[in-house]
């Protein structure tokens, strides 16, 4: 039988073809050959032509602007919303639009140009609208400066409205001055717009990037393909901190396509995250083939101290810590303690825990880098990347390779997924220092596997609340106390310390316990968490008050607008009741985080045996304005399914300092017929702030199953995964 080379992304942009195709409105970036002609071309250059108004934008001469997007597209949208602020204060129509992803090694050598290309901390809209919106109000004054010259008019007499230009009986489009408005110099930067004045802002804008995404066209690091390119399958000590002994590529280098094996050495005793740790790789002509050669290669490994970590003992050291005071405390408001040890035993108690947990992306961790230290164009280096950070990915390549920024370029790609792992740079890293060893492009691809155990996951975080209460049901004094790892111990703040809830004696504490699993963020980094926790105890304290939580929290946050907003609209739209018949339930929690605060009300049916089902989850934000209402709905349907996937099902357990469900065979995701229908709710203050979006929806989530499943069933569910608890009822 002939060798099968049709893959199934070049029949379905074969199918879409012979179909008819579609516009699309995001130019995907070229995967070049090894240039051979010595041109470095300027890769920020709009590919179909046009005059470059500012580093933002091009527009040609049928004005069509070409938006730059300094952000990694990771199916948060960051392509249409970039283009939707720039398309705001230009003011062009929106079907003019076109997007490329900017050039890294444009914003790294030329004074940070696009001032920051960081994309995480659901920070794109909401912190970074200022200067992206400004660019394209650059451009717009640029314009019409041009404009005002040729028809002898001031910039003031000049209209620029939906990609024309007009002054009297003078008329033009942005395409007849673009040239001209390329070498306009302005006196001074213009203003953006006033919040809310807006055409386009807050109106509901398909994504650009779903069209290339259905027809297969997309490019991901995993699908970049280069003449000469080998594979690389890597593997680092299954014991995190752990190093490489000894290998044996003896045993291996005669396997068919077997071409080197290359040790990444480990050069300092304690790693930063940006650091090259101790691993081993195996090289050769397809990845398939340096797998199985990895796997059948001898090596010894010095597992070093973390052998001693497991998840019993971790959960044993923090709840000794939960039984007493922590060194680290915050006294909030008054001093709770002496209330709490006057109460005695006439307290509200709750103590919650909730596991590691991994990243899952759909697209494993990917990196292709192309060293050249020798030939027409070296010194250089190439390299498509996993990464939520292009310039800081290229500060990794030139670091590593030893080669000046100058001359290294990250080509930017779709992103399988990110939710905080694309911020880190092992494999960049890796792929960039093999690549210099073989002498070729190489491809390194993390297995499942090992994206589980090396990537910084998701920290543990145990909580305990204590609590006293007045005569009217409502506390007089409470306590938090959190016990977080020692890596990043103010994960286990977040949330815990600065909550909402007005008690008059309020105190928080925080411990910590040893462990030696790498952690990092993991959207909405320790909101998530802390919030499962912290939630399900309001609703302890609440009941044991005799007060309805959603009431509840409505009178202990009086005189906070942006949670009156959220928790008012919920009690308004959300028919939240605790008298449902046996085996269902409704519970809600609200959650500030990223800036935006936003609030769940979940309902649930469990059956007597225990098998839950999810009916409905209404999600209630305000994130002060909206960008564009569709993409936000997207987003909340996305959290939802995230955090119910790892609060149902997940939770890595550690053994001999080992992460031991490292696949999908053990470590489960909610499947499609799961997902329960989601409503997006808006309670916007409007206000002159934005929040953000890519998160926030996710902390409330959990807490407000876990409330839901508390009132269908009487039973608090403590930990997760919760797939692990008897939800059986009688």
């Amino acid at each position: 039988m002939n060798e099968m080379t049709l893959s199934r992304r070049s029949f379905i942009r074969t199918a879409v073809t012979a179909g008819g195709g579609m516009i699309l409105g995001f130019v995907i970036p070229g995967v070049p050959k090894v240039l051979a002609e010595g041109v470095l071309p300027e890769a920020w250059k709009d590919p179909a032509g046009g005059a470059e108004i500012n580093a933002w934008l091009t527009i040609d001469k049928n004005s069509i602007v070409t938006v730059r997007c300094p952000h990694t597209e990771m199916g948060q949208g960051a392509l249409t919303s970039v283009a939707m602020m720039v398309a705001e204060e230009l003011n062009v129509p929106w079907a003019n639009i076109r997007t490329v992803l900017a050039d890294a090694n444009r914003h790294v050598t030329q004074g940070e140009v696009y001032v920051n290309m960081s994309t995480g901390g659901s920070n794109l809209v909401r912190n970074r609208h200022p200067h992206i919106m400004q660019a394209g109000a650059s451009a717009r004054e640029r314009l019409r400066e041009a404009a005002a010259k040729k028809w002898k008019v001031t910039r003031d007499e000049v209209k620029a409205e939906q990609g024309v230009l007009t002054a009297g009986s003078n008329t033009g489009t942005y395409g007849e001055f673009a040239a001209d408005a390329a070498k306009v110099k302005l006196d001074a930067e213009p203003s953006i717009k006033a919040y809310g004045d807006w055409w386009l802002v807050g109106t509901s804008v398909p994504r650009i990037d779903v069209a290339p995404k259905v027809d297969g066209s997309a490019i991901y690091p995993i699908d970049v393909r280069l003449e000469g390119m080998v594979y690389a399958a890597v593997r680092a000590c299954p014991v995190p901190g752990g190093v490489l002994k000894s290998f044996n590529f003896d045993a291996i280098k005669d396997r068919p396509g077997v071409i080197a094996a290359v040790e990444l050495k480990q050069v300092k005793e304690k790693l930063a995250n940006a650091d090259l740790r101790s691993a081993i790789a195996v090289v050769a002509d397809s990845f398939y083939r340096a797998k199985t050669a990895l796997d059948l290669m001898p090596v010894e490994w010095d597992f070093g101290a973390g052998v001693q970590y497991s998840t019993e003992g971790m959960d044993a050291a923090a709840r000794d810590l939960l039984g007493k005071p922590a060194e680290h405390f915050e006294a909030v408001r008054g001093d709770p303690l002496p209330l709490l040890e006057a109460a005695g035993d006439k307290v509200v108690v709750g103590d919650y825990y909730r596991p590691y947990e991994c990243h899952a992306t759909m697209c494993p961790p990917t990196a292709v880098a192309h060293v050249q230290t020798t030939g027409p164009l070296a010194p250089r280096v190439d390299l498509w990347t996993f990464t939520q950070n292009v310039a800081a990915a290229l500060l990794v390549a030139a670091d590593q390779s030893g080669i000046d920024p100058q001359n290294c370029y990250v080509h930017g790609t779709f992103q399988g997924g990110g939710f905080g792992n694309g911020n880190g740079v092992d494999v960049p890293r890796q792929a960039v220092e093999i690549s210099k060893q073989v002498g070729r492009p190489v491809k390194v691809i993390w297995t499942r596997e090992e994206d589980t155990t090396q990537a910084r996951t998701r920290p543990p975080i145990w909580s305990r609340g204590i609590t006293t209460l007045g005569d009217d049901g409502l506390p007089t004094a409470m306590l938090i106390r959190a016990v977080g790892e020692e890596k990043n111990p103010a994960y286990a703040d977040r949330g815990n310390l600065n909550h909402p809830y007005m008690v008059a004696n309020f105190r928080y504490e925080r411990g910590v316990v040893p462990t030696n699993i790498p952690i990092g963020p993991n959207r909405a980094p320790g909101n998530n968490s802390n919030a499962y926790g912290l939630e399900q105890y309001i609703d302890e304290v609440a009941l044991a008050g005799g007060w309805d939580p959603l009431d509840w929290r409505i009178k202990m946050t009086e005189g906070n607008e942006r949670w009156q907003r959220v928790l008012l609209k919920m009690k308004e739209v959300c028919g939240f009741t605790t008298d449902l018949p046996k085996g269902r339930g409704m519970g809600v929690a609200v959650v500030e985080s990223h800036g935006s605060t936003v609030g769940a009300c979940v309902t649930v049916e469990v059956s007597r045996r225990g098998a839950l089902f999810i009916e409905k989850v209404q999600i209630i934000s305000n994130s002060g304005y909206v960008l564009n209402p569709r993409n936000a709905e997207e987003q909340v349907s996305g959290c939802v399914a995230w955090e119910l996937s790892h609060v149902l099902y997940g939770g890595l357990r550690v053994q001999g300092g080992r992460i031991q469900n490292v696949n999908f065979d053990n470590y489960k995701l909610m499947r499609l017929p799961d997902m329960p229908v989601v409503e997006t709710i808006y309670a916007n203050s409007e206000d002159q702030w934005w929040g953000g979006f890519g998160e926030t929806a996710c902390p409330p989530t959990p807490p407000a199953l876990a409330n839901a499943i508390f009132f269908a069933t009487g039973k608090r569910v403590r930990s997760t995964p919760i797939i692990q608890h008897d939800l059986s009822w009688s």
